[in-house]
């Protein structure tokens, strides 16, 4: 299939990789992971097992007049353990590369169907000069947009931090949550070829 470039001109692409339909319970539950695995799930706390103290009965059992009570580090007590402490663990959910390509598929289709995605010979910048980018950006028309390039270019990363709403991603470390972040993905065609060499 073609993809029509800036400017002037088409390029061709697999059908397969930018021509598949929408699977939406795939890209749900592909973006739940994604974003499930970012999670820290460092929260802790301590049980009264955990808590320092308490070995011993604090009063006796009958005679005192007072309630029964076996520790000081009861739950009901004040520095007592969680009744039910929480404790570190993995959020990440499980998904196969199969699956992960075929959501990616999916996103990227569903952008090029929305024209959504506005791919360019080349993205680059002779100085890290941010005014040049914003007017570039909008004389392209794009307001809110991810720059993504084939590799890690400083000059414009440094363009591209302070603008608002613009977002710069490489081809290897794209994902499925930054790409519907945006209303437009800025495609470089290296870049592109990149990702269908990936997808494919």
């Amino acid at each position: 299939m073609k993809i029509k470039m800036q400017g002037s001109g088409t390029v061709d692409v697999a059908e397969t990789s930018f021509g598949a339909e929408f699977n939406e319970p795939l890209v749900h539950q592909v973006v739940t992971a994604f974003l499930a695995g970012g999670r820290a799930g460092t929260k802790g706390q301590k049980n009264r097992a955990a808590v320092r103290g308490g070995g011993t009965k604090p009063w006796n059992q009958k005679g005192t007049g007072r309630a029964r009570a076996g520790t000081i580090r009861s739950p009901l007590w004040v520095g007592g353990g969680r009744t039910f402490a929480a404790k570190n663990r993995d959020f990440g959910q499980k998904v196969n590369k199969k699956m992960y390509r075929a959501a990616m598929r999916s996103v990227f289709s569903e952008l090029v169907r929305q024209d959504r995605l506005v791919v360019t010979e080349s993205i680059t910048m002779k100085a890290p000069k941010t005014k040049e980018l914003a007017t570039l950006l909008k004389k392209l028309g794009l307001n809110n947009v991810l720059i993504v390039n084939e590799a890690f270019d400083e000059k414009v990363f440094l363009s591209a931090r302070n603008l608002p709403n613009v977002g710069i991603c490489e081809a290897s470390s794209i994902d499925p949550v930054v790409l519907m972040r945006f209303e437009k993905v800025l495609i470089s065609l290296p870049a592109l070829k990149l990702i269908e060499e990936r997808l494919s």
